[in-house]
């Protein structure tokens, strides 16, 4: 009887780690611990580009807007020339006036003006004494127009500052007041604004040598 032969069982082989699966991964050196970072998504920072354009947007609206927005034509006077002043007692108390003015309007606005009239009045001591309208005209966009008055009264009657234009007679001087009205339409395009400018001037004469002393104007 033959002796039975020893059977010989394969030895398991050993797990291989999961890092070794792949042989182009090089093996960790010992136990060296790995800092695994977690997956980040990085996005431009859109908020402070989107309020800085909104602000920059809106500073550029206001001062857009400033400019643009219509405004009053400035009144200057270039020249106030007093031509002759008489003042007559006999039948009544009478006042001759001729009163020259040169006015110039300034336009600073970006659009052209057109002025339907100036209308200059001159007055005693806050009493209308009568007044001139010149014709229309047009100024251009940030433009000036030269506009001439001429006030002429002829034997005006004076009643209720009778009194106080004799003692202004002895003294020399009579004080005046003129109104310059000035009445357009500023054209933006299709639309149209109206305007209105006013300016007083108080006027000292000087009946001895037929000139004006002092003026000083301002607007309303």
């Amino acid at each position: 009887m033959e002796p039975s032969k020893p059977t010989h069982t394969p030895k398991p082989r050993p797990a291989v780690p999961p890092s070794n699966l792949n042989p182009l991964l090089p093996e960790p050196e010992g136990d060296a611990d790995l800092d695994v970072l977690p997956l980040q998504r990085f996005f431009p920072s859109t908020s402070r580009q989107f309020y800085t354009i909104c602000a920059a947007s809106l500073l550029l609206l206001a001062t857009v807007t400033y400019v643009a927005w219509p405004s009053e034509p400035d009144i200057k006077f270039v020249r106030l020339r007093l031509d002759r002043i008489r003042i007559r007692t006999k039948p009544c108390l009478l006042i001759d006036i001729s009163l020259f003015l040169k006015v110039k309007v300034i336009n600073a606005d970006l659009y052209s003006m057109d002025y339907e009239a100036l209308d200059v009045a001159i007055g005693y001591r806050g009493k209308a004494l009568g007044h001139v309208r010149s014709q229309h005209g047009h100024v251009r966009a940030l433009g000036s127009s030269y506009v001439d008055a001429e006030v002429e009264l002829d034997g005006v009657e004076v009643l209720s500052d009778a009194v106080l234009l004799l003692e202004d007679l002895a003294k020399g001087t009579v004080p005046l007041d003129t109104i310059t009205l000035v009445e357009g339409r500023l054209g933006v395009l299709f639309f149209g604004f109206d305007l209105k400018v006013k300016v007083s001037c108080e006027i000292l004469v000087n009946t001895n040598n037929q000139t004006i002393a002092q003026h000083d104007c301002y607007a309303e």
